[in-house]
Formats: structure tokens, C-alpha cells, sequence
């Protein structure tokens, strides 16, 4: 008998559960299913559970088509995953897979990460609160934390991180201040831009801000901000030398505060794409209204993860010896104004920003229909002329709420 038909009554209540609902197990008995799953958020079209798989979480979610454990044994924790994700072994939690996600064996998937559709990556790739954006493929032995991804319009013209590459996310001072972003929001979401490639056995000192179309040659190590697009970068790396180390020095804070700022307005906009634009997609899909729910509980984690790290940090700075004082000062005097002003859900102050959005709205119903059709090719194929109604409603958001956050801290001199 085929062991995916097993009715034993000996399996555990939960595995004989799915296997009822025509999911395929082909070792029912290694599997170990929490007590705390609920199994009718687990589609039993097209899933297949292979051994040695562990399920936990009460928020956890299986789509239809998902392929769990196929090279190696996953375990998955509070994660939700769209329709065809393939999860091929490795770890995952609390993180949110979309559409035909693939990830190989090895895979260390911490908290905070949204993988949008038909990201990916090959074996041994470690994420946390790390945002990849359709199309954004991981080659192998990769460490790329607090990072947001964009860039690609297709499967075969997709933004690349190279194998052997690590995203430096953790300094000598112990902050993680450290949040690089690749792309943006606004012109990201629009899946029309062209791909990011970061070449492999490499690596980028966080944070660090990088156009898109650029190319940047293997082996480098970047420590500088690329925001122009297109570019072939070469990277030297610094000269030999030796000099005494100061800790919480923080010579360029200014830079390190204002690439913290743009990250977390850039998720502001993201969040307002989800609100506005991604959440009927999500919802015309089988459990989708849990697909968004779980998005948008990632990108509040998100805001509050890059929020902490930054006081923290700013109540290191001002206490510690160096220049600037004032600047540290300010920051970390008026660093509540700047926490209020992200933990508002819909700030007040975008307000201005209200117009674009319903003029976008209005087109993209319009284009995409009540019924809505795949996201891909709805949002590709918006014409130009409504995609670029969509940039201007979102950078709106991260322009105001980055200027609100120059006039909290003056003395920075942020966004010049």
C-alpha cells in the first residue's frame, strides 16, 4: 500500500488529518506536526510533505501546489506560502513565501523576511528581515540580512546575488544600523526595472544604498552608496595600515542615520502597496487574506527591528567620546519624535500624498478589473503612463516622511 494512504489509526491525529485531505506524505510516520497547526490551513491539492518534515506554528499556512522537504528534511515555524512554493530543506520561520518561491537545501530563514513571487534561491542562504522582491534570486552560501531587494522583470532577467556573497550586517560596536538597499519602492513594485548583480564572493559593508542596473565585478567589497543607476562598479579594497580604534566613534554617522531613514520610509511605501494595491490580489487567491495578514505583520516587524537597532545605537552615541556631539546629541534627544512618526500606521502627514494615490487607484481598477487577474501581469501591464502615477504616489511617501525626519534632526543635515 502506498504509505501516503496509510488511515493507521496509529499516526498522529494532525498527519492522518492531511493525509484525508489528500496530502502527500510518502513517510507519514516522520512526520511531526505541532499540536498548535491548524490543519484547514493547509491545502491538500497538490502538497507534498516528504520525510523527516516538521510543521509548527499557529499561523503557519500551506497553499495549494507547496512541495515541502524534497532534498532535504524543512522545518517550517509560523510561515505563510502562497500557491506552487517549494521549500526544498532547511529552516523557516516566521517569514512569508509568495507564489512559486524556491529555495534549495540549507536554507536559514529567520523572522522578517518576505520573499515575493518566484524569488529564490540555491542551497545554503541565510535571511532575516530581508525583503526580495519578485524575481530576486540568491545564488549559493549566502548570508544577506536586513536587506530589501528589487530590480528584474522576469525569471530569466532577474536581479542576482552571487554565490560566496555576505551582506555585512554586524559592526565591531555591536549595532545593526546596517540596513542596505537595492533599488527602491517605488520604481521596484512596478516590476520594470532593470536587474541588480552583485557579483560572486563578494560582499557590502551595510548600510548601503545602489541604483538599479548596476553591475558590480566580482570579489568587491563595497563600503560606499552607488544611488545612480547602471553603473559597472569596482571597489578597491583599503590600503594596509594600522591606527588605533576608538569604539562608538561613529565618524559617519550622519550617512549611517540617513540610510536608516530611507529604509524605513521605503517600507512605509511598501506597506501603503500592500494596503492599497496588494491586498485584493492576495485576497482572490485560497488563503490569501492570511498571505496578507502575515505580509504586513513582516513589515510592521520590520519598521520596529530598524527602529530598535537605531536607538540603540543613538543611545550609544551620544554617551561615547568623538565629534559631532551635537548631532548625536539631537538624535538621540529627539529620536522619540522619529519612533512616533513610523509607529503610526498612517501618519497624518502623508496627507499630501492622498491624491496620487487615488488617481493611481482609480487607473489600475480601471486596467487590472474587479476580478483581478495574476499580479504579475496586471501591475506589467500597466502602461507607462499609469505606472508612472504609481512612482509619484510612492515616493510622495518616502519623500515626506524622510523630510519630516530632517526637520526632527537639523544639525544632521540629512537628505541634501
Amino acid at each position: 500500500m502506498n504509505r501516503s494512504e496509510n488511515t493507521d489509526t496509529n499516526l498522529p491525529v494532525k498527519v492522518e488529518a492531511l493525509i484525508k485531505k489528500g496530502v502527500r506524505m510518502t513517510n507519514p510516520f516522520s512526520i511531526d506536526i505541532g499540536n498548535e497547526v491548524n490543519v484547514d490551513h493547509i491545502s491538500g491539492k497538490g502538497v507534498t510533505i516528504y520525510p523527516g518534515c516538521r510543521i509548527y506554528g499557529g499561523k503557519t499556512v500551506i497553499s495549494l501546489g507547496c512541495q515541502l522537504g524534497y532534498e532535504a528534511p524543512v522545518t517550517i515555524e509560523d510561515c505563510q506560502l502562497g500557491s506552487g512554493v517549494e521549500l526544498k530543506g532547511g529552516f523557516f520561520s516566521k517569514s512569508v513565501f509568495l507564489e512559486r518561491v524556491n529555495m534549495g537545501m540549507g536554507a536559514h530563514i529567520r523572522e522578517g523576511c518576505i520573499l515575493e513571487e518566484e524569488a529564490g534561491g540555491a542551497h545554503c542562504v541565510g535571511l532575516k528581515q530581508s525583503i526580495l522582491f519578485p524575481f530576486v534570486t540568491m545564488g549559493s552560501l549566502i548570508n544577506f540580512c536586513d536587506c530589501l531587494m528589487a530590480g528584474g522583470t522576469s525569471r530569466s532577467n532577474h536581479s542576482e546575488v552571487g554565490s560566496s556573497y555576505i551582506h555585512f550586517n554586524f559592526t565591531p560596536d555591536a549595532d545593526k544600523t546596517t540596513p542596505s538597499i537595492f533599488g527602491d519602492v517605488p520604481r521596484g513594485v512596478m516590476l520594470n526595472q532593470p536587474p541588480i548583480f552583485l557579483g560572486g564572493q563578494g560582499g557590502i559593508i551595510g548600510p548601503v544604498r545602489m541604483g538599479y542596473g548596476n553591475v558590480v565585478a566580482a570579489g568587491s567589497i563595497l563600503r560606499h552608496d552607488y544611488p545612480d543607476d547602471n553603473q559597472l562598479i569596482f571597489e578597491k579594497a583599503p590600503a594596509s595600515k594600522v591606527k588605533r580604534y576608538i569604539q562608538a566613534a561613529y565618524p559617519g554617522i550622519g550617512r549611517v542615520v540617513e540610510n536608516n531613514i530611507l529604509y524605513l520610509a521605503n517600507l512605509t511605501a511598501l506597506e501603503a502597496w500592500y494596503t492599497y494595491i496588494r491586498k485584493p490580489f492576495l485576497e482572490a487567491q485560497p488563503f490569501g487574506h492570511l498571505l496578507y495578514a502575515g505580509a504586513m505583520e513582516q513589515l510592521s516587524a520590520a519598521k520596529k527591528e530598524r527602529l530598535k537597532r537605531l536607538k540603540m545605537m543613538a543611545k550609544k552615541a551620544v554617551v561615547s567620546a568623538g565629534k559631532d556631539a551635537l548631532k548625536r546629541r539631537e538624535l538621540h534627544e529627539q529620536f522619540g519624535c522619529v519612533e512616533s512618526l513610523f509607529n503610526d500606521e498612517m501618519p497624518e502627514v502623508l496627507a499630501p500624498t492622498d491624491q496620487s494615490r487615488e488617481i493611481f487607484l482609480g487607473d489600475i481598477k480601471k486596467v487590472a478589473g474587479s476580478k483581478r487577474p495574476n499580479y504579475i501581469e496586471a501591475i506589467q501591464g500597466l502602461p507607462a503612463a499609469i505606472s508612472s502615477k504609481g512612482v509619484t504616489w510612492l515616493s510622495g511617501i518616502v519623500d515626506i516622511m524622510s523630510k519630516k525626519v530632517a526637520q526632527f534632526l537639523p544639525s544632521m543635515g540629512l537628505f541634501k
